[in-house]
């Protein structure tokens, strides 16, 4: 987590924007039951909601542990200073029982410049009861 931050609370609102009955959705609720347990995600939206919650509160880890083996990074480095400001799910595509794709927008602000938007289709894939990253195409 970012030095100088508020720890993140379970009642906290969840950084990535999931609504229910169009209210947003504590992060407890959300993202917390995967980041904060050894629960997996249930689907690849839900696993890419996390990831992105996990960018916002620097949690190397788990990103780490949610991308698949042939495609994971051996570090992930965090830019100091990053406001992270929001996300969009575009599309949640079932391709198959272990295949999926995830269409989103991110934006971020950097320490210095212009807020940047992050448009991908992410790949997931279903190995061993667990959805996991394997990687994207900028949009």
């Amino acid at each position: 987590m970012m030095e100088g931050m508020k720890p993140f609370e379970m009642t906290d609102i969840c950084p990535c924007g999931r609504l229910h009955q169009k209210k947003p959705v504590a992060y407890g609720a959300c993202c917390g039951r995967w980041l904060e347990t050894d629960s997996p995600a249930p689907d690849a939206e839900s696993l890419m909601r996390s990831r992105y919650c996990a960018f916002v509160l620097e949690r190397e880890d788990y990103l780490l542990k949610s991308w698949h083996l042939n495609h994971r990074p051996t570090s992930i480095e965090f830019d100091p200073g990053v406001k992270w400001l929001g996300l969009e799910v575009r599309s949640h595509t079932v391709q198959d029982a272990t295949h999926a794709q995830v269409e989103f927008v991110a934006r971020q602000k950097p320490a210095a410049g212009a807020a940047v938007r992050l448009h991908e289709r992410s790949r997931f894939v279903l190995d061993n009861g667990a959805w996991l990253y394997v990687d994207g195409d900028a949009l």
